[in-house]
């Protein structure tokens, strides 16, 4: 089952459209907001970064294609909070608190403490190497979550069953596909895998051209 999400090389989804990045790019005030407050929840500790992409992914289908980036913060924090029973679900549909809570206050300065110490994914891990740069590898086919079934995964499905070679190797980190179900950080060898533009798309705009992808041990087979 293709995920809602995973559009890459995708048909009927119409042009790509690149923006301007930066701070300075929102297009309203509230996508400020929605970033601030998003930022300030996960200081709350509830949650990692990849409970939030799951979370994410994990919006209908009918709300992740409706909605615009952000929207989609906010629909994924809103369910992240009830979820983790930081506010019920009768505070969130009143806007109004029920009783006193006893969540420690997550200041300003909490939060910015919390950014300037980043987020570090990087572990030890008693699995060894299986490849080093040069190696031709192929990704596992499907795309697929082979913890939880539909879950979380780095994986893009238009990669999958592809041949391509180790250009970089990064040492462990953690496995996404674990730590977005908390089963822990699993962690396992990072490698940055170089694919042929015709090796993923059928009729490539420009045959020559390289796509990367940072791909985790577990995707990947001896080609």
């Amino acid at each position: 089952m293709t995920r809602v999400h995973d559009m890459g090389g995708r048909f009927g989804d119409g042009p790509v459209v690149p923006e301007p990045q930066g701070m300075a790019e929102f297009k309203a005030d509230w996508h400020k907001g929605a970033l601030a407050l998003t930022v300030a929840a996960g200081g709350l500790g509830k949650w990692n970064i990849d409970i939030g992409r799951h979370a994410r992914e994990s919006l209908s289908v009918k709300d992740y294609t409706a909605f615009s980036y952000y929207e989609k913060w906010i629909a994924a924090l809103a369910d992240l909070l009830v979820e983790t029973g930081v506010v019920s679900a009768g505070e969130l549909a009143s806007g109004q608190a029920i009783g006193r809570s006893d969540q420690e206050p997550v200041t300003g300065e909490r939060i910015a403490r919390s950014i300037a110490q980043g987020g570090p994914a990087t572990r030890d891990s008693d699995i060894a190497p299986a490849f080093v740069v040069g190696d031709t590898v192929r990704t596992r086919r499907p795309a697929a979550n082979r913890l939880i079934e539909g879950g979380h995964t780095r994986l893009p499905q238009y990669a999958a069953g592809a041949q391509g070679r180790i250009l970089l190797q990064h040492g462990a980190h953690v496995l996404p596909d674990s730590n977005a179900h908390r089963l822990g950080d699993a962690a396992e060898p990072l490698y940055t895998v170089v694919f042929k533009a015709s090796e993923l798309w059928a009729a490539p705009e420009h045959r020559g051209d390289e796509v990367t992808l940072d791909l985790w041990q577990s995707y990947l087979e001896p080609a």
